[in-house]
């Protein structure tokens, strides 16, 4: 009887995760529990060249939410500690406001989200399903790690993001707000602080995905 219940739940999670997948993955399949920061903000005439740019980094902002999603959802399968995994579960929670938000700004700005996204999510479930099982301490830390990299990418979007476009403006500024929290919780919550060749190394990686995301 025990062994049916293990696998049932084992099954259980397999569903689970498949429905998260597709979700992640398709179009249209996440509601905001927010609404848009951009809803506020007056809608600009962008020049093409301008309207491409930020196209291009709200697609990039869109691919890293979708790695953050892969990510929480991979370390919340393998963590250890029912605490942790809750934080896991709550903050890819947070994020889905994130992808919704960067999925409508592209559809504003009459453009698309990332068509390698199926790669990033499953090569970011992979090393978050990873770091679960080497233990909560290294899950947490590489979460504030990433996030780490995320505010570093959203403030410079601040600084790139045509001066009119207020829409993309407003979302990245929250974005950055919330991601700078998600940070702080899991250091809090007892996640290892990287040292800073692994940051490094982190930061390389980071930029090949935003290159090829911007474009792709």
């Amino acid at each position: 009887m025990s062994k049916d219940t293990r696998r049932l739940s084992i099954l259980d999670k397999l569903i689970s995760q498949s429905d998260q997948v597709l979700r992640t993955l398709s179009r249209h399949a996440h509601q905001p529990s927010r609404s848009s920061p951009g809803n506020k903000a007056k809608e600009e005439i962008l020049s093409e060249p301008e309207q491409r740019h930020a196209a291009g980094l709200m697609r990039v902002n869109h691919t890293g939410e979708v790695c953050a999603q892969a990510l929480y959802q991979g370390q919340g399968l393998t963590a250890k500690l029912p605490n942790v995994r809750e934080e896991m579960e709550q903050a890819a929670q947070e994020e889905v406001d994130h992808l919704a938000w960067c999925e409508e700004r592209l559809e504003q700005l009459n453009s698309r989200p990332s068509l390698l996204n199926p790669v990033w999510y499953g090569l970011s479930f992979s090393i978050g399903a990873l770091a679960g099982v080497v233990g909560d301490k290294w899950s947490l830390g590489f979460v504030a790690a990433t996030e780490n990299q995320v505010c570093k990418h959203l403030s410079g979007h601040l600084q790139s993001l045509p001066a009119q476009d207020a829409k993309s403006r407003a979302i990245v500024e929250q974005m950055l707000v919330d991601e700078a929290i998600h940070e702080e919780k899991a250091l809090a919550a007892g996640g290892f602080d990287f040292p800073k060749p692994v940051k490094l190394f982190m930061t390389s990686a980071s930029k090949f995905m935003t290159k090829t995301a911007y474009h792709i």
